[in-house]
């Protein structure tokens, strides 16, 4: 039978274009990001982001003064690194709580506006790891992770009701969102030490005002290097970044798809008859 098939030589270009065609799926596949309406809802949780901290998006250390949050991995737009939501404002307005029964309903309107300044990923089933085929458990496709406490906000931020329900921290919260300018709304665009991004030649992009447009809104830092998103649970994260291994980058495909191509055709005759 495998004489048969060497002799047949048809079986090995088929072969390849199977193998391309799945390689070429799963590049699709990691590139698939949350497309996000202007306006809409999200849920919010909050974590604590020590001051003057340069985090994914490279931001300067100033901004850590004034709003800032996270954004969930794939509304943002990359699994490392910058994607296209850094830089961009958004009005985040408190509506109800998530997990206290009953909900948690504020009789006073609380609003911020932040930056996004940080990557949340995407790992386990975590507030932040919707995909666009799958909301998070709150039935939301964006998270964003507030940065609070914090100078720039006041403690009292979110409204509690310690009687009823015993604590004053409840975690998440049902928001709405809107994005804004930047330079026209958000509290830090008063000082220019906290617009733009850390001149430290690493992989930064800050944009003090996005608006979409390619001239002023970073590209997508995993996407441009080959790397797909990472949806491993922290402790599974850890343990792969010990094997020592590392993902190509898409600029190294067409050598890839070459180096295969070439031997396959030789081999079945293809480059010989």
């Amino acid at each position: 039978m495998l004489s048969l098939l060497i002799r047949s030589r048809s079986w090995l270009p088929l072969c390849l274009l199977t193998l391309v065609c799945a390689l070429f799926s799963e590049t699709a596949r990691a590139t698939e990001w949350i497309d996000y309406p202007d306006t809409g809802t999200a849920t919010l949780t909050h974590y604590t982001l020590p001051d003057g901290y340069i985090a994914s998006c490279g931001c300067t250390g100033a901004s850590t003064q004034y709003p800032t949050a996270a954004m969930s991995q794939y509304a943002f737009g990359s699994s490392t690194a910058y994607g296209p939501s850094c830089g961009r404002c958004f009005k985040i307005t408190l509506m109800d709580t998530y997990l206290p029964d009953p909900p948690f309903i504020p009789n006073v309107t609380k609003s911020v506006v932040i930056k996004v300044t940080d990557l949340c990923p995407a790992g386990g089933n975590g507030w932040c790891s919707a995909t666009p085929g799958k909301p998070n458990q709150g039935g939301q496709y964006i998270n964003f992770d507030l940065a609070w406490p914090s100078s720039s906000i006041p403690d009292d931020f979110f409204p509690s009701n310690k009687a009823l329900y015993g604590f004053t921290d409840f975690g998440v919260w049902n928001v709405s969102y809107q994005s804004v300018d930047c330079l026209e709304n958000w509290e830090g665009a008063k000082n220019a030490a906290a617009l733009g991004s850390v001149d430290d030649g690493s992989s930064v992009c800050c944009p003090a005002n996005p608006t979409g447009s390619a001239n002023n809104t970073c590209p997508s830092f995993s996407d441009d290097n080959g790397i797909p998103p990472d949806t491993a649970t922290t402790a599974a994260t850890s343990a792969a970044g010990t094997s020592g291994a590392s993902i190509p980058s898409l600029r190294d495909l067409p050598l890839l798809l070459y180096s295969l191509l070439v031997p396959a055709l030789l081999l079945s005759g293809f480059l010989l008859d």
